[in-house]
């Protein structure tokens, strides 16, 4: 069981690394796609990436049974709307933020939905506990040092990412509430193609799309579709069969210190003493936060053994 869990948190660390590596293909699928472009393909990559693991599910475990009454076809389509438009607007505001700010600025921002998460959650009636108060108090220090400027300004693209961080945080806790009830593999095909029927349509209004350009981007295009959607989605999966929720939580939270170094190792973007100080306070808050959840769930744990 431990070996699992070893191999599971190394998977996960894996699924990170690729994940940060996303910024990365995004910041590139720029210099030849505009960003609605560029999601309306990549998610039309992603989900067509799960059709054959729902046809493989399909065949394995039969028709899926939610846990709702009558979840049916219907309940999957609302479903898949509801999460495809939630995931559309997190990330349109993260592709065009990160055309104004460097790779590891998005990602760090992007990972306050970590901390944002049990926050929101208390519209729902669930009430924070105190390690994420404090690390939420920690993030926010960190964001201001990371992001707003000696003249207390903050740039577009970092006011966007941090926007994009709330549709983040509400698009988990929409899946959340959803995957018990609905069939994973089909709602996460689902609300991918939603994501890219929608950039696609804003695309088709706002910006000028060609087939050269989308064949010019086809690397971004595929490490941000097909890898870190389509092959990172499914890993994550297998991981979490084994993987501790927590455990999860965390390793996934050093996303934003892969995409801090793959932004410095491909695009040469450098922190400065001040960044490097934001990145660590809001790292330490996005650790202190699950950390001390993971604390508490192991204590209760215990005691109910």
């Amino acid at each position: 069981m431990q070996s699992k869990t070893i191999k599971s948190d190394l998977l996960l660390l894996l699924i990170a690394a690729i994940w940060g590596g996303g910024f990365v293909a995004q910041r590139k699928g720029l210099d030849f796609l505009g960003p609605f472009s560029y999601n309306g393909v990549r998610f039309a990559l992603g989900s067509l990436s799960l059709l054959p693991l729902v046809y493989l599910n399909r065949r394995r475990q039969g028709p899926y049974h939610g846990s709702l009454p009558q979840a049916g076809n219907r309940a999957l389509l609302y479903g898949g709307l509801m999460a495809g438009g939630a995931l559309f607007m997190g990330a349109s505001l993260q592709q065009v933020g990160i055309a104004y700010t460097t790779a590891g600025n998005a990602g760090f921002i992007t990972g306050l939905y970590v901390v944002l998460v049990p926050l929101l959650g208390m519209f729902w009636g669930q009430r924070p506990r105190i390690g994420t108060c404090l690390g939420a108090v920690l993030a926010a220090v960190g964001l201001f040092f990371l992001s707003v400027t000696d003249r207390f300004t903050i740039g577009i693209g970092d006011l966007l990412e941090l926007i994009g961080a709330v549709f983040w945080a509400g698009h988990v806790l929409l899946i959340g509430w959803l995957s018990p009830r609905l069939d994973p593999f089909k709602l996460s095909a689902l609300q991918f193609a939603v994501c890219s029927v929608l950039s696609l349509i804003t695309a088709f209004v706002f910006e000028s799309m060609t087939l050269a350009a989308v064949f010019a981007a086809w690397r971004p295009i595929l490490y941000g579709g097909l890898i870190s959607v389509g092959f990172a989605y499914t890993m994550q999966v297998v991981a979490q069969r084994d993987a501790h929720p927590a455990h999860t939580a965390v390793i996934l939270s050093a996303e934003g210190v892969f995409a801090a170094i793959w932004g410095w190792f491909f695009l040469g973007e450098v922190l400065g003493a001040r960044g490097l100080l934001g990145c660590t306070l809001m790292l330490a808050g996005i650790l202190c936060s699950e950390l001390c959840n993971l604390v508490i769930q192991l204590r209760s744990s215990a005691k109910a053994v």
